[in-house]
């Protein structure tokens, strides 16, 4: 019972070890401890919450993938700060000595933390705003790619070579962001043709019309259509206007299929595909060739 006792004194004395005092609060090995398990406890229920939001509580309503994202993301934020501070309150930290730790920060952030700083401001004005949302399909830079994951700091933009790329948030404030499905899902596609001058305009515009509507990936509304373009060098240029909804993350999949079905078309109506020419007309220096 000694030895019993003895350990459980030696237990307490250790848990009860000053590490650094915080104002009229002390931070002992004890305290420290249930600090560090109840963080991670309130990290992991956040997560929850926001996982349990996105995937059923809102999963039957009318709003987008993206903006349920943001939704289960901004509560999951609140969560960890409201936590944050009940957490040290309920374990009688002196939150005012917190003031001289903010100060600190202050002074870091001033030194070489304004990337991060900008980044989470940035991260949460995306989430706000919502200039881009998971899902959404968009360029930035020289990264094109799918949104999948909006994170504090940055985001994860995976291009169509299955390549994840972490850009930092604040590069979707900073710079020129192109979004393809901001609005809707739906987007319509331009693809130069080029023909011989022979070759007569309507009996072009209705092979590439019919091409079009045989893909099943084109959609039906707003039908295609095909613009007189310009009379290039060596060739009449059409404009190949399609809408799409399939390919929105893949267009040079539907811009293949197109060419291939516009090629095997040209080739049974014997539609001429031109290739660059060039005359030549020699006026002088014969005499030096010996012709």
């Amino acid at each position: 019972m000694e030895k019993k006792g003895s350990f459980l004194e030696w237990l307490e004395n250790i848990l009860n070890e000053n590490l650094i005092s915080l104002g009229d609060s002390k931070l002992t090995i004890g305290l420290a401890m249930t600090l560090v398990l109840s963080f991670v406890a309130l990290f992991v229920i956040a997560e929850w919450v926001r996982r349990f939001l996105v995937k059923h509580a809102l999963k039957k309503t009318q709003i987008a993938k993206g903006t349920k994202e943001s939704i289960g993301t901004m509560v999951k934020y609140l969560i960890i700060l409201g936590g944050i501070f009940s957490i040290l309150q309920t374990n009688g930290i002196d939150l005012s000595a917190f003031g001289v730790l903010a100060g600190a920060i202050g002074v870091g952030i001033g030194f070489g933390l304004q990337n991060i700083t900008n980044n989470f401001i940035s991260g949460l004005i995306i989430l706000f705003e919502q200039p881009i949302k998971v899902g959404d399909r968009i360029e930035v830079g020289d990264v094109s790619g799918d949104v999948i994951q909006i994170n504090a700091r940055a985001t994860t933009v995976v291009t169509n070579d299955n390549i994840s790329v972490i850009v930092p948030n604040s590069q979707f404030i900073d710079s020129q962001v192109i979004n393809w499905s901001h609005n809707e899902h739906r987007i319509r596609f331009n693809f130069p043709v080029g023909v011989s001058y022979k070759e007569d305009p309507e009996k072009i515009k209705k092979i590439l019309v019919e091409v079009a509507k045989a893909n099943p990936g084109i959609l039906e509304t707003p039908e295609a259509d095909v613009l007189f373009d310009s009379y290039g060098d060596n060739s009449l240029n059409f404009n190949l206007r399609v809408w799409t909804s399939d390919y929105v993350n893949k267009p040079n999949v539907l811009k293949s299929q197109l060419y291939y079905a516009i090629f095997k078309r040209f080739t049974a109506e014997n539609v001429e595909i031109p290739f660059p020419q060039r005359d030549l007309h020699l006026k002088s220096g014969f005499e030096k060739l010996g012709i």
